[in-house]
């Protein structure tokens, strides 16, 4: 005889209610929900610190298919406060797998919850926004566990960053000859993200969140990079001084994701949060210096809130939108150019790092070399 399906529990902040089933670990977790559109990648999307607090929302039917292993995951521990899915797969099939993502899911603590409508729940936080959520195994009450819900915490205002960094400075080595140094402050950093430097020549030395200025400098860095990350831009306000620093030093500046938003405010520019935000592996952007339009991968909540097609002095040159999202036209990249138009830094709110997702933005690390060649 199987085992008896333990039930599950799922309770929307406006009170929107979905039972399904158990799936991972059993008991009650809170976050922010938001919804994921890559149909793979399911793995490295578990392990991405900037998941950090949020209840992630699979579109895709069918998760756990290839199961999980241990090479693609992007940080030490998986990092979503809660998963939903459709339809779990019965059994994992893949010559990587070495155990089922419910076991994994299980053995870190995630509470998740499937066998739900996925497709009635995304569009309910299309019409209404990402908003707070609890999942629960022991509670069976709607109403007691949307009082929970309220009294969980809000995404926005949440200072995330040094709670998914690393504690100490660590180095990636270049691949082959090194040909520049980099220092790299971790706010939810992608083991990718490194590595795609370092195959580069590139030796980055991952500097935790609370470093200086001082800590940045003696590394005696040829460039500056800023991470991906969890939380509200507006409540990190450290590390914005820390990279103007970095800028008026002209050290250049290279960013993603969250480093994007830092780097916006950096330049005198706010930010602000999105309705549902931007998560899965197939949002189309458009390079505006090349007029090119690739597939990227995205995880954001926040944008920054500058003027498209226009210039904007600040106190560290011209500063330009250099990224639009063709879906909606959300700032994805920003640029820093001198008087005489050289490009001195940058930033998209996007993954080149592709973990999971296309290449298509590749280029952007390739671009950082040409920036370090051109300012050596």
């Amino acid at each position: 005889m199987s085992a008896p399906v333990q039930p599950a529990l799922l309770v929307l902040e406006d009170g929107r209610t979905f039972r399904g089933e158990a799936y991972g670990a059993e008991g009650e977790t809170f976050g922010e929900a938001v919804f994921n559109t890559g149909m793979t990648g399911y793995q490295e999307t578990l392990t991405d610190p900037s998941y950090h607090r949020q209840v992630v929302v699979m579109t895709a039917p069918h998760i756990g298919n290839t199961g999980v292993n241990d090479e693609d995951p992007e940080s030490k521990r998986i990092w979503v406060a809660g998963y939903v899915v459709r339809e779990p797969a019965r059994i994992p099939s893949n010559w990587r797998s070495r155990r089922s993502l419910d076991d994994e899911l299980r053995a870190q603590g995630v509470v998740g919850i499937s066998g739900i409508d996925t497709r009635a729940l995304t569009r309910h936080l299309r019409e209404r926004g990402a908003m707070r959520v609890g999942i629960s195994t022991v509670e069976t009450d709607p109403d007691r566990l949307l009082a929970k819900v309220k009294a969980s915490a809000e995404m926005a205002g949440a200072n995330l960053s040094e709670a998914v960094s690393t504690s100490e400075t660590y180095v990636v080595a270049a691949q082959g000859e090194k040909r520049f140094t980099v220092a790299a402050l971790d706010l939810g950093i992608k083991d990718m993200t490194p590595h795609r430097m370092a195959e580069r020549g590139i030796e980055v030395h991952v500097l935790p969140a609370t470093a200086t200025i001082d800590d940045v400098l003696a590394v005696q860095p040829d460039g500056l990079f800023f991470s991906n990350g969890p939380g509200d831009p507006a409540a990190t306000t450290g590390q914005v001084e820390l990279l103007r620093q970095g800028l008026e030093r002209d050290l250049p500046y290279f960013g993603i994701c969250f480093g994007n938003q830092l780097f916006g405010r950096a330049l005198g520019f706010g930010t602000y949060k999105l309705k549902y935000g931007h998560r899965g592996i197939n949002q189309p952007v458009m390079d505006l210096t090349t007029r090119k339009v690739e597939v990227t991968a995205h995880n954001h909540g926040f944008a920054v809130d500058a003027p498209i097609g226009e210039s904007t002095e600040t106190p560290y040159g011209i500063a330009t939108v250099s990224h639009v999202c063709l879906n909606d036209d959300v700032v994805e990249g920003l640029e820093l150019r001198d008087a005489d138009g050289r490009l001195k830094s940058f930033s998209v709110q996007y993954h080149p790092e592709a973990a999971a997702g296309p290449h298509d933005a590749a280029y952007l690390f390739d671009r950082f070399v040409t920036l370090l060649e051109e300012t050596a």
